[in-house]
């Protein structure tokens, strides 16, 4: 879009920057003004300026450079994809760490939907929305593994029921291998707690009382334990949901004071316990950037044929390179690891 151009002469007392604008171009809004002002798209005199509250004093020139608008669906965008299964009804992808799946604020582009409709076309299901079509469960941006998609209706509605029951009457299964600072006791069990929108962060999720948010439960069995057995330092944790919070298991790992290695949001309070870790394991897991968290088991009924879909997936690359460094800490013990035995 064209730059736009607002002189303030000398000795001018214009006010605050947004209603000044307001008034010069009112074809825009004073609330989406101030979002382009904060979003770094106004300078003044040739240097960004980002608070609307902000008074211009002249001589001075203002520049807006105006993005693009965004398309008000997502477009296809060749993108590679990991196709572990596809069939005329569905497609199992491995989804890296770093990509969001469905486009929102600030992830408008590049998004796991954007690849999918490139790779399926108008086939994509549509019952989730322009915005998120196939999509019928989700991982986490920085979490990767498996995830499966809906190319038409029959899929989705089906695919939907299984998500939404959670594998409690049905035969949907979903396991996470997850790298948790410490180890939980007991070694296998249960977390419950309620889960809603943190009023202090809202970036985070919380714990919270049961008529406040909404009820969840994980299952967890130690696989590993990393470290002296008098003082260990983290845990290889498989995770199994019955319930499909946000964040759930990052959020219930950190409540019971085990959080995943690597995770900025809930995990800050244990960053010098990667000062206990030995040198190898130290650049693993500031190398990893992420959470350390993968979706390594997806099991779920054929929507159209019935049959049993079962697929499993390794950690990948940089998980497997920070188990490999952890697992010369000290000494390594395997434990019993299946949750349904």
């Amino acid at each position: 879009m064209p730059t736009r151009y607002h002189q303030v002469e000398a000795g001018a007392s214009p006010g605050r920057l947004d209603r000044l604008l307001a008034a010069a171009w009112p074809d825009l809004s004073r609330s989406r003004l101030q979002a382009l002002i904060k979003g770094g798209h106004v300078s003044l005199g040739g240097k960004p300026i980002l608070d609307p509250s902000a008074k211009p004093n002249g001589p001075a020139e203002i520049a807006l450079d105006e993005p693009l608008p965004v398309p008000a669906e997502p477009a296809g965008e060749v993108i590679p994809l990991d196709i572990v299964y596809q069939d005329g009804d569905l497609i199992v992808i491995e989804k890296p760490a770093g990509l969001v799946v469905h486009p929102g604020a600030g992830n408008e582009t590049g998004t796991l939907v954007n690849a999918l409709l490139a790779h399926c076309g108008a086939s994509l299901s549509g019952i989730g929305g322009v915005m998120r079509p196939g999509i019928v469960h989700r991982l986490d941006k920085d979490t990767s593994g498996l995830l499966v998609v809906a190319k038409n209706d029959l899929a989705h509605h089906a695919l939907a029921q299984q998500f939404a029951d959670h594998g409690r009457s049905g035969p949907l299964e979903r396991a996470y291998l997850a790298f948790c600072w410490g180890v939980p006791e007991p070694r296998r069990g249960t977390i419950e707690g309620a889960i809603a929108r943190s009023h202090a962060n809202r970036e985070k999720m919380a714990v919270v009382a049961e008529d406040r948010g909404r009820h969840a439960t994980t299952h967890y069995a130690v696989e590993e334990v990393f470290g002296s057995a008098g003082e260990p330092l983290a845990s290889l944790v498989r995770c199994e949901l019955e319930t499909g919070r946000t964040h759930q298991i990052r959020v219930h790992l950190a409540f019971v004071k085990h959080p995943l290695l690597g995770d900025q949001i809930y995990g800050g309070g244990f960053k010098t316990k990667a000062g206990l870790l030995p040198e190898d394991a130290r650049t693993a897991l500031a190398d990893l950037r992420r959470q350390a968290l993968h979706a390594t088991l997806l099991q779920f009924e054929h929507p159209r044929t019935g049959e049993l879909m079962r697929f499993e997936s390794g950690l990948p690359r940089e998980l497997a390179r920070l188990h490999a460094a952890l697992a010369v800490c000290g000494s390594a013990h395997r434990q019993i690891s299946q949750l349904s035995s």
